[in-house]
């Protein structure tokens, strides 16, 4: 097995360039049908997916199944709001990897106290101020990921040159595997400690 391990890190950096959120000023600012929703969200993040001919970003099934678990407030009279399409878009981020139920305890409190705020912080704010973080991130990113396969360029070094390139590819992966990992697992320590806090916050509103 031949592996260019240098046009395979120049392809990845590449696509990191290519990495960018939807814009806030970009969501229609009128409501949209479901059918205008999936167009929408189609046409900004397709090349997020790995399979670009059959992945989809979004289907009514799955809109409607957001609805049901309570990750996304009900539209109004079949039509969804700015506010609704910038929680479908955090919702597409975690499903990759969250359960529903964490990303339920994320955004259950984000949607009751800012979804269609009338004053003060609103949904946007808050799209905006996270997302602002995004090219420092993405050249964090990129730093690590070249320290990661230089890392590894010095794995199994005393077998055949065949094998190697496959054997630090291997390498490769799975650096970068367990550093998803151990960050899924902060995460979700996270969200268990968010919730709980969130659920404190809810009991002193009601009090």
């Amino acid at each position: 097995m031949t592996i260019d391990k240098d046009d395979l890190l120049n392809s990845i950096m590449e696509s990191l360039g290519r990495v960018q959120h939807i814009a806030l000023e970009d969501i229609p600012n009128i409501d949209l049908y479901m059918d205008q929703v999936t167009t929408f969200m189609e046409s900004k993040l397709k090349s997020t997916v790995r399979n670009a001919d059959t992945d989809k970003i979004l289907t009514k099934t799955m809109i409607n199944n957001y609805a049901k678990n309570d990750l996304l407030p009900p539209p109004v009279k079949k039509k969804y709001s700015k506010e609704h399409v910038l929680m479908l878009i955090f919702i597409y981020y975690y499903k990759n990897i969250l359960s529903i139920n964490d990303i339920q305890t994320l955004l259950g409190p984000i949607s009751e106290k800012y979804f269609q705020a009338r004053e003060g912080l609103n949904l946007g704010d808050i799209y905006e101020e996270i997302f602002s973080l995004e090219k420092t991130q993405v050249d964090n990113l990129k730093k690590d990921i070249l320290e990661k396969f230089e890392t590894t360029r010095s794995t199994f070094m005393d077998v055949p040159k065949e094998e190697q390139e496959f054997l630090q590819l291997f390498s490769f992966i799975g650096l970068l595997s367990f550093d998803v990992y151990i960050k899924k697992l902060l995460i979700e320590k996270m969200v268990d400690t968010f919730g709980n806090a969130a659920s404190k916050e809810s009991g002193k509103d009601k009090k």
